[in-house]
């Protein structure tokens, strides 16, 4: 046997996708997550997975892995004390920022914390001209006396942006030099190697936030490295990136800021080859986990990539899928605000202690206590059996809830859901509506351990007729990491009218980034028949803030590429704002080239249809609160395992499975494809 393992570690649980190259066996498994120490649950579910389908480590022939490492010491200011070389006059530049006011009229919104302290952020003298050439040379006696300080201070690792260095890299690759002459054995970030892009403040922020990461990510992997060793795994495992793609471990060492959005772009992956198995390409994931929800946005079978997110308050430039996070999943809190309304999140239950249902001391309700209550989920015990579940507890802090809200106790679990509901419809919205999509022009995927759960009435809310709940919905995330590429970016800003005039200049630039892509290919070994190199450029009319990101056609960069790239950029304006503006000058503002080294994957056999009758994967019934019949309505619960291709089952029902439970609404009509995808449909 050859088995290729996907991993994805989340808040709550870690799960492991099993899939044998040999036979197609497909198995799943769960482990409760170890917050503490991420590597100690990755190696335990890889262990107890093998063991279930009868594996051995050194029959592992690929290991994918998805982490919240960076993204949650990020979030819970968990990185390294760091200290920051910039140009002189700019050692206020990461304070200060854009001057913007996220929040334009609440007097009492909070900045996230300044990653790097003033009296650790020391200037320097040197200056490059917007061109790269030189203004003012680097003074290295000045470098030298900064890690001086910076190594009394004790700083874990150091960052290096200084302004136009994306331009011209020698300044800060002698810095590099100096700072490992100097202080040994520190992390060293520079902006030219994590974010060579145009936009000083974003630039540097990605650079700190690289810094401040990087030696809890070296650490994280070090030690995950070891477990899987001394479990026996010979092969050498890969880490998924934010752009959907997968790295080798060293190389997410040295850029972890590439991490932030490692689990839920794999789920995203999983979800365009599914899409394509079931013949639709426009799609809107829905991903739904014990902390949070994550959303996309396929048109024609491709999520787009973005150049730049904030990430919990800090600017991020680096490659990476078009995904929108709110805080709403299965362990967000239910309270009651200031005045007196209903609120859900974004504060979590996480892992441990978890939901009260779980039994290990939280008395504040949450979604999936809402859910035990409304008996939508299994009031006795969830991960088909494995974890014992106390619905006396969750309805006893609902009931704490309902009498603060002068409610019944029913009527506020279904509150709670009407309320996380209305949460995953806004999130929604922002990647659809107000980018000029209609939801309605698209299928519902949902997944992740509560996505089925909330997605038909998800669906209802924004009049989405068509769901599509994959075969192991609850572990999606990891099945992607069998599915998806290695992957790598490059990226270099051109500043330039989209004129003939800088043709060279464009030229040039692609010419550089692509032979960074082929030295990328050769030194992670990948054979010239399994190399794909696409090509895209940011552009926008001169003037705006903003840009697009428009496809740049095959073959040699000449004046019909110009005028294809016009064309690309006026469609894109028109979709994402509704108008062109004829007569305006366009700019090429950033040359970007995506590395893609195809690699075997995991590949899913249609099985013959069974007929449509699902009387054999019923297991029982389950009065269901229903709040259109305003009562318990009694419904036929089925096996997922169970239900073959072809049956067909008639809501109100529910689909229980180890990873999730699907609810089929009143009116509603499910099917399992020839892939065993159920397909529910109003």
């Amino acid at each position: 046997m050859a088995w290729r393992i996907g991993v994805d570690s989340g808040g709550t649980f870690t799960d492991v996708c099993l899939f044998d190259d040999q036979t197609g066996r497909l198995e799943i498994w769960k482990v409760p997550s170890t917050p503490d120490d991420p590597s100690r649950g990755i190696s335990t579910g890889v262990a107890e997975g093998l063991s279930t389908v009868g594996g051995h480590p050194d029959e592992v022939s690929f290991l994918g892995h998805g982490t919240t490492v960076a993204t949650n010491a990020l979030i819970e200011l968990r990185g390294v004390k760091t200290g920051l070389i910039v140009t002189d006059g700019f050692r206020d530049l990461l304070e200060i920022g854009r001057q913007k006011r996220p929040s334009l009229y609440d007097m009492n919104v909070e900045k996230p914390e300044i990653l790097v302290s003033r009296d650790r952020r020391i200037e320097v003298p040197e200056r490059l001209r917007s061109d790269g050439s030189v203004d003012t040379p680097l003074s290295e006696e000045a470098v030298r006396a900064a890690v001086s300080r910076l190594s009394e201070a004790d700083v874990k690792a150091i960052a290096v942006c200084f302004i136009y260095g994306f331009l011209n890299t020698e300044h800060e690759a002698a810095a590099r030099r100096i700072i490992e002459e100097e202080f040994p054995g520190v992390f060293v970030s520079t902006s030219h190697e994590v974010a060579p892009e145009f936009r000083e403040y974003e630039r540097l922020s990605t650079t700190v936030v690289n810094a401040y990461l990087g030696p809890v990510m070296q650490s994280y992997i070090h030690r995950l490295q070891q477990r899987l060793k001394d479990l026996g795994v010979k092969t050498t495992p890969h880490l998924t990136q934010s752009n959907g793609g997968v790295i080798g471990f060293e190389t997410a060492a040295d850029l972890p800021v590439r991490t932030v959005l490692s689990g839920p772009s794999t789920g995203v992956v999983a979800a365009q080859a599914i899409g394509r198995m079931a013949g639709l390409s426009n799609l809107i994931t829905f991903d739904v986990g014990g902390t949070s929800s994550d959303v996309a946005l396929l048109q024609n079978g491709v999520c787009k990539l973005t150049g730049e997110a904030n990430v919990h308050g800090y600017p991020i430039k680096a490659p990476m899928l078009d995904i929108h996070t709110v805080g709403a999943g299965g362990g967000s809190i239910a309270y009651v605000d200031s005045g007196g309304l209903l609120k859900v999140g974004p504060r979590s239950a996480g892992a441990d202690p978890g939901p009260v249902c779980y039994g290990r001391g939280n008395t504040e309700p949450t979604v999936t206590d809402a859910n035990i209550v409304l008996q939508t989920l299994n009031p006795v015990e969830i991960l088909g059996g494995r974890m014992k579940v106390r619905r006396d507890l969750a309805v006893e802090a609902v009931q704490r809830l309902a009498d603060r809200l002068g409610l019944g106790v029913m009527e506020t679990a279904q509150g709670i859901i009407s309320v996380v509901t209305a949460n995953m419809a806004k999130a929604i919205r922002v990647i659809s509506v107000q980018r000029g999509h209609d939801p309605r022009d698209y299928a519902l995927m949902a997944f992740g351990g509560a996505g089925p759960l909330h997605a038909a009435r998800l669906a209802k809310e924004l009049d989405i007729s068509k769901i599509i709940v994959p075969r192991t919905p609850g572990t999606l995330c990891a099945l992607g990491l069998l599915l998806t590429d290695l992957r790598a970016d490059f990226a270099i800003s051109r500043l330039a009218q989209l004129t003939e005039e800088a043709l060279p200049d464009v030229q040039e630039g692609f010419a550089k980034l692509e032979r960074q892509a082929l030295d990328w290919f050769e030194q992670e070994g990948i054979a010239a028949d399994r190399q794909i190199i696409t090509r895209t450029v940011d552009m926008r009319y001169i003037g705006q803030n903003y840009e697009l990101s428009v496809p740049v056609p095959a073959g040699p960069i000449s004046e019909g590429t110009f005028a294809a790239l016009a064309e690309g950029f006026a469609q894109a304006h028109q979709q994402r704002f509704g108008f062109i503006a004829e007569g305006e000058a366009v700019q090429l503002v950033t040359l970007r080239v995506e590395a893609a080294g195809i690699v075997s994957k995991a590949e899913f056999v249609p099985q013959p249809d069974a007929g449509p009758s699902p009387d054999a994967a019923q297991i029982g019934t389950r009065d269901v609160y229903m709040p259109e019949a305003g009562q318990f309505v009694s419904c036929p619960v089925y096996a997922r395992e169970s239900l073959a291709a072809g049956n067909r089952i008639t809501g109100p029902a529910i689909v229980e499975q180890m990873d999730t439970t699907t609810v089929v609404l009143p009116g509603m009509q499910a099917v399992v494809d020839p892939y065993l995808n159920l397909i529910l449909e109003a």
